[in-house]
């Protein structure tokens, strides 16, 4: 739902309202052996990278394994935002050269498209200015990453543990895993992932599921499809019978090419912590009580958005972390901990067992594969 700039009274009440201040007391609470929690994660991650590789001689992600489209483009801050919403980056209209890649989110990069499962998107925004947080000094990036349901089934770390633990054992016999589940006071957020719509990329509504440092506040953020031609594909769902196991990267290539994407950034701000928890990511925050409100424009020409090139480059060396960018965005709450973690581990894993090296890519300029001519200038040197 966009609710920015649609009147002067909407901005004033919600300019008013009484958001929670990121380090206000309560906000985040360190429960009792998390970190023994994050630590067997880690290494439950790793466990299943080794069995990807031995089945596909290749290292991949822990999860996001396999690539739907990489494509390139700009990231625009509205110049004309009311002072609640002129926090961080987003404080001063401004363009950014902006890499993203679209994704199927399990662990497994020969998954079918034809099977219904949270769909993936991560941004890496170049060029940002700024005090970073330690694992980003030196890379002048701000990684943004989306899940296309708005709860995290794996909404904490002993959450995290013990679900993980439960696909590893049972994920090749969902009768045996689901009986598990159900036995769960989660069971409908567990179950949920396999009944999510399966539909085309570009008209899918992404969501960052755990809460963020928002300026001064606490937030969390999505990226709606704001082209009419996108709306209009969000009735184009995937038929088992009748499509290819590809689909969805073929659906995104064959978009890409004939048209531009428009997507809206908004965020979403912490009010009430007993009804939007930080330290809990399997609740959503009632957007009816808590309206999204937009701050940036993202805006993909048209391009090829299968580069094989940019793909590889992508899976094989880059990695996209929350942890890597501005302290004004700091990531909170359990999941966030836990990736801050889990990811340089699976990734030094794949490093490792792929022998490549992981490239902290710091411009648009260094990444492969041809530049659409609309994003030209982000070429110029000053």
């Amino acid at each position: 739902m966009d609710i920015s700039n649609r009147g002067v009274d909407d901005e004033s009440k919600l300019a008013s309202r009484n958001y929670i201040r990121w380090d206000a007391e309560g906000v985040e609470k360190i429960p009792e052996n998390e970190e023994e929690d994050i630590n067997a994660v880690a290494e439950m991650i790793n466990a299943m990278q080794k069995a990807q590789w031995n089945h596909h001689r290749h290292a991949y992600s822990g999860t996001h394994a396999r690539t739907q489209g990489v494509v390139k483009g700009k990231f625009i801050v509205h110049d004309v935002l009311p002072k609640h919403l002129k926090q961080s980056m987003f404080d001063h209209g401004a363009e950014y050269p902006v890499v993203c890649r679209y994704s199927s989110e399990p662990g497994d990069p020969g998954l079918d498209d034809r099977i219904p499962q949270p769909r993936g998107f991560a941004m890496k925004v170049f060029n940002v200015e700024g005090d970073f947080l330690p694992g980003g000094v030196g890379i002048p990036t701000q990684d943004i990453e989306f899940n296309s349901t708005p709860a995290l089934d794996l909404a904490n770390a002993k959450t995290t543990r013990e679900i993980i633990d439960l696909r590893i054992k049972y994920g090749n016999n969902q009768p045996e895993l689901y009986k598990r589940l159900e036995a769960r006071p989660d069971t409908d957020l567990q179950k949920f992932r396999d009944t999510v719509r399966n539909t085309h990329l570009e008209s899918t509504r992404q969501y960052s599921q755990t809460a963020f440092r928002f300026g001064d506040f606490v937030a969390k953020y999505c990226l709606v499809p704001s082209s009419e031609t996108q709306k209009k594909l969000y009735e184009e769902t995937v038929k088992p019978d009748q499509h290819d196991s590809d689909i969805l990267s073929k659906w995104l290539q064959n978009f890409h090419r004939e048209h531009d994407a428009e997507y809206l950034l908004q965020f979403q701000l912490c009010e009430n912590l007993e009804d939007q928890p930080v330290e809990y990511a399997g609740k959503v925050w009632d957007p009816e009580k808590y309206p999204w409100q937009t701050v940036a424009t993202l805006v993909v020409p048209k391009q090829d958005s299968f580069d094989w090139e940019l793909k590889n480059f992508w899976e094989d060396q880059i990695r996209v972390d929350p942890w890597h960018g501005l302290k004004t965005l700091q990531p909170m709450g359990s999941p966030n901990r836990l990736r801050r973690i889990v990811y340089p581990a699976s990734s030094a894993l794949r490093r490792k067992m792929n022998a490549r090296p992981e490239v902290n890519v710091k411009t648009m300029a260094e990444l492969p594969g041809p530049i659409p001519a609309a994003l030209n200038h982000f070429l110029t040197v000053n």
